[in-house]
């Protein structure tokens, strides 16, 4: 019976030797890089083994923080970056109940040697040359700028004239204008070509022009029967009723006149617009037909 009992301890023994490795390597080694680091200062953990490892966020505790993790596949160990901003001793606590101790030291501040004072106050820096000379220039630009308007403004003609961009003003006589008008709708032929309307428009419209631009009658804004009272008192109206007649005629009742009526309407405003100029023109003008018959 003693036999037995010695033989059964032995074999227990035996049992536990052999699983003592199996035990030692399913746990998880730890080992700090540096166990004692200054405030803000880094260090490295390696961990290794079968056992679980764990992760950034489990590793960040007690005032330690895990920054960052790599795995090395050639020794499968895992690497973390371990920091701390609180000093003191810390304890970082392992899957496998283990704790490593991690000790923060302050950074000591020598207020004896160094001296503390207030931020400075603000200071001007005065103007350097090139910055005085940049606004110069710049005032300089803006008045030239500003003359050259002004300039143009008031010399917008002459400048015009001599760029060849403006008209010439028109130095000729109401009559002038009239007669030459004339001329030209008779070139045109456009009751010829079947505009009748349009040549009855246009010559009339030649006519309330010269008598606006040689009177003080706004024909160009009047009816017919207005534009005869207005100019009763000046000339002879005969020619120019007949006109309007015929002209009111074509434009509102569609007449279609004789060719020789066309011609008797061009007669007709000629002859109105020169009985016209022979009342109203100014003496200058006389004075310089006798000028020109004294020749």
């Amino acid at each position: 019976m003693i036999r037995t009992s010695r033989t059964a301890t032995l074999i227990l023994a035996a049992v536990c030797l052999l699983a003592l490795p199996a035990l030692a390597g399913a746990q998880t080694r730890a080992v700090l890089a540096d166990d004692t680091i200054a405030l803000g200062d880094q260090t490295t953990l390696t961990m290794g083994g079968s056992g679980q490892l764990p992760s950034a966020e489990q590793l960040s505790q007690d005032g330690v923080l895990a920054l960052s993790q790599s795995f090395d596949t050639a020794t499968g160990e895992m690497l973390t970056l371990i920091t701390s901003f609180e000093p003191g001793e810390h304890w970082l606590r392992l899957p496998d109940g283990d704790s490593l101790p991690l000790v923060v030291t302050d950074v000591e501040v020598d207020t004896t040697s160094t001296e503390i004072r207030d931020i400075a106050p603000l200071r001007r820096v005065p103007y350097t040359f090139w910055e005085i000379f940049r606004w110069v220039l710049l005032a300089l630009l803006v008045a030239a700028v500003a003359f050259g308007i002004w300039w143009y403004a008031t010399h917008r003609q002459h400048v015009q004239q001599a760029l060849g961009l403006a008209e010439k003003p028109d130095t000729r006589t109401p009559f002038e204008r009239a007669s030459d008008s004339m001329a030209r709708l008779r070139d045109t032929k456009l009751w010829q070509a079947g505009h009748v309307k349009e040549y009855y428009t246009e010559l009339t419209d030649i006519v309330r022009r010269f008598i606006e631009e040689s009177t003080d009658v706004h024909a160009t804004d009047m009816t017919s029967d207005e534009t005869l009272a207005a100019v009763a008192s000046l000339a002879d109206t005969a020619p120019l009723r007949e006109l309007f007649v015929l002209a009111d005629l074509v434009k509102f009742a569609k007449r279609e006149p004789l060719p020789h009526e066309h011609e008797g309407a061009m007669d007709k405003a000629a002859l109105y617009v020169r009985n016209l100029w022979e009342q109203v023109k100014p003496a200058s003008h006389d004075t310089g037909k006798e000028a020109d018959g004294n020749e």
